[in-house]
């Protein structure tokens, strides 16, 4: 039989159990080789579901049958993991973000480093194709030099507030995704960001220090301007749309449909809803990104969405909370100097 990938899953809940049934039988050329959850139900019931063991996250990492581990554990929890996978010589999949704090993110990264593993971050919206057509027309040349990009990202309801509470805020949870999504399409580096928010759904929220409503304006080097425009309820579905505007023309991708069918009548036209739950948007995404980690290490090469990656978006997270605080535009040197 031809070798397949051994991945143990570490985290068992919404995202690591979706990541569970996808390695367990839809990913060419991977096998889910374990499950591991703080929570021995959970884990046991994600790994029974798919025929495999339940085991503490310490095994798995030391087990020699055990080829990669994908952390989708809460975030306090990814440095250490990631630095004893590491240390076991094992590829790795980490979910967003890698931590909340920056040092702790080069810590992290310098464990990779020294160990000489590959190292990817779930960033997977880059893997949408339609997203992708965004960045592929920007990358050949197509829209001439892009001067304006715009990126929407809604979520159809707010989190639960005990979720809110440990999420890091708006920026470092649900933005993170959208400053990813601004190097990777434009690709040019950001140099400066400026951030507006407000609490206008959940008042709870201004107890916590977050914010549920944000428009943020990015300045990258080549001079493109990008704005991001977020909001934790939209109530029509998940809404995430991307476009990018250059001399010679414009690239965008729209949200998909469940299907394509619609109604017409003396009231107008109905089309289906938008999908109300991100595994359902983007599961093409997330299987793609998995194809592409099984093929960047059978070939040896580097993963397409690097620690680099995971940490540049978290210093364009960080230089967003600090402009919101002082209400003023923040140059990303003063984070990474």
């Amino acid at each position: 039989m031809e070798a397949r990938l051994a991945v143990a899953v570490l985290g068992a809940g919404r995202i690591g159990s979706m990541h569970a049934a996808l390695l367990s039988g839809a990913v060419p050329g991977a096998r889910l080789a374990g499950v591991a959850d703080t929570a021995d139900a959970l884990a046991e019931r994600c790994a029974a579901a798919h025929g495999v063991a339940a085991a503490p996250a310490g095994d798995l990492i030391a087990d020699e049958r055990v080829d990669a581990v994908a952390i989708c554990t809460p975030t306090e929890t990814h440095p250490a993991l990631i630095e004893a996978a590491a240390a076991a010589g094992k590829a790795i999949f980490c979910e967003k973000p890698i931590s909340l704090d920056l040092g702790e993110v080069d810590r992290a990264l310098a464990a990779v480093a020294r160990a000489g593993v590959p190292l990817m971050v779930g960033f997977n919206r880059r893997f949408d194709p339609a997203h992708r057509s965004v960045r592929d027309a920007v990358s050949a040349g197509e829209l001439g030099e892009p001067s304006l990009a715009r990126i929407t990202s809604r979520d159809p309801a707010p989190p639960p507030l005990s979720y809110a509470a440990g999420s890091g805020g708006l920026f470092r949870d649900m933005t993170i995704h959208d400053f990813d999504m601004a190097r990777y399409v434009v690709g040019s580096e950001v140099t400066e960001v400026y951030a507006r928010g407000a609490v206008r759904l959940v008042p709870e929220l201004v107890e916590l220090g977050d914010i549920d409503t944000a428009v943020v304006t990015l300045v990258h080097a080549n001079g493109c301007l990008t704005v991001i425009d977020n909001s934790r309820q939209a109530t029509y579905g998940y809404d995430q749309r991307v476009e990018v505007l250059g001399p010679l023309g414009m690239a965008a991708s729209e949200n998909p449909l469940p299907h394509t069918g619609m109604r017409a009548d003396a009231s107008g036209l109905r089309h289906s809803v938008l999908s109300d739950f991100f595994i359902e948007r983007y599961r093409h995404s997330y299987l793609a990104q998995w194809e592409a980690f099984v093929t960047a290490l059978a070939d040896t090469a580097v993963p397409p969405t690097t620690g680099a990656d995971g940490r540049a978006a978290l210093v364009l997270a960080l230089a967003a909370q600090r402009s919101l605080e002082e209400h003023r535009p923040v140059a990303v040197a003063e984070l990474d100097a």
